[in-house]
């Protein structure tokens, strides 16, 4: 039965819009670690199958297959093509479930997979929310097809977040206690080290800037997103920079270079949801994915779902009974921040060093995606 592998994984420490990372071109925030993860393997660049990478938003010095571009940035042979992916925030995963999909089925031995954004050069993202702030009309506007099925609804990730809240009762001192934790969880791993191994230093940043020391009594005077909503800027992600990468080889690669992989890809898929409340699908494909394998959560070591906001994993904990001790025990996107296209990314990165770190089996990721969808990826380290 054939094999997908992570050899190796890095990334860019996350840094906030408009701090650290802000100065730099995509395909500069890319290279640096796509470089850094071709050399300490010690492969010929030439004899990579591909490069994939997630990034939205692919305008102004995003565009043009950044893939590609970030490869040749990188310095590194001009033989291997490279292919952009837009799964909005879950296109870093999807990224490493093609890769893994291409080397499943044989038509590739050794592809790196990751993602990269820069929220500093590509400010926000969302359809239409994007649409509108570059001059572009709204993507749904004009379509009968889909004003037929789903009316002129508003459809944003602000109102999909507080549609949830609604649905699962959430009030807003629940929404703001998942954000303390997140921040108290990232700050002590940031404290210990947890994060040294999986991040490559880039200009003069060390670690994630989005965490820090929360004051309750002004996070519970900020305004809400939405009017006479729940959340908040302080119970949703960070729009941040950053990239990740990941190595992704076959058996036959692992033999052939003498690699020595540190988990296997057991499981990937992806399924939708309601595209309006556009939040919700990580519930649905996550017990998708656990019938396919026959798999539990008690079985599951540790799990990253994306911190989009605080309803979507607390909605999720609800559904699946998820033991919350094993989920993003070193913080999520509240705190670390989430840039979106690499996000996926660097979840990955990030739940493989944790389950060497903490000496764990099994790791189940997913994450909330524009248009009602959810990636679920399942891997056991080695």
């Amino acid at each position: 039965m054939a094999e997908a592998y992570i050899i190796d994984a890095l990334r860019t420490p996350v840094g906030r819009r408009g701090k650290s990372l802000a100065q730099l071109h995509p395909l500069d925030l890319a290279a640096a670690p796509l470089a850094q993860l071709v050399e300490r393997n010690n492969i010929d660049s030439a004899e990579y199958d591909e490069i994939i990478l997630g990034c939205i938003d692919q305008l102004g010095p995003q565009a043009m297959d950044i893939a590609r571009n970030a490869w040749l940035a990188a310095g590194l042979s001009e033989y291997v093509p490279g292919t952009t992916v837009e799964r909005q925030c879950g296109s870093g995963q999807q990224a490493i479930s093609y890769a893994a999909q291409a080397v499943l089925s044989g038509s590739s031995d050794l592809v790196v997979a990751g993602g990269v954004q820069s929220m500093s050069s590509i400010p926000l993202s969302y359809s239409n929310v994007a649409a509108t702030e570059f001059g572009f009309p709204d993507p749904y506007q004009g379509s009968k097809r889909w004003e037929a099925r789903y009316g002129d609804q508003e459809i944003s990730q602000f109102r999909g977040a507080e549609m949830m809240a609604q649905r699962w009762g959430f009030n807003r001192e629940q929404l703001e206690d998942f954000a303390v934790t997140s921040h108290e969880r990232a700050l002590h791993a940031r404290a210990q080290g947890f994060f040294d191994r999986e991040i490559l230093a880039l200009n003069e940043l060390r670690s994630d800037e989005g965490p820090r020391a929360v004051d309750r009594d002004k996070m519970a005077s900020l305004t809400p997103i939405v009017d006479s909503g729940l959340h908040t800027a302080a119970t949703a992600s960070q729009m941040s920079d950053g990239a990740a990468m990941l190595l992704i080889a076959s058996e036959a690669a692992v033999k052939r270079y003498g690699l020595k992989p540190r988990a296997r890809i057991h499981h990937v898929s992806a399924r939708g949801d309601d595209p309006i409340m556009m939040l919700s699908a990580p519930i649905r494909a996550t017990k998708y994915a656990l019938e396919k394998t026959g798999m539990t959560l008690d079985q599951i070591d540790r799990v990253e779902i994306n911190e989009a906001f605080a309803a979507v994993v607390l909605a999720w904990q609800r559904e699946t009974g998820a033991d919350l001790d094993k989920v993003n025990v070193n913080g999520g996107a509240i705190a670390l921040g989430h840039p979106i296209g690499a996000t996926g990314a660097r979840l990955m990165t990030s739940l493989l060093h944790e389950l060497e770190r903490s000496d764990t089996r099994w790791g189940l990721q997913t994450m909330c995606e524009g248009g009602g969808q959810a990636n679920v990826t399942i891997i056991e380290r080695l």
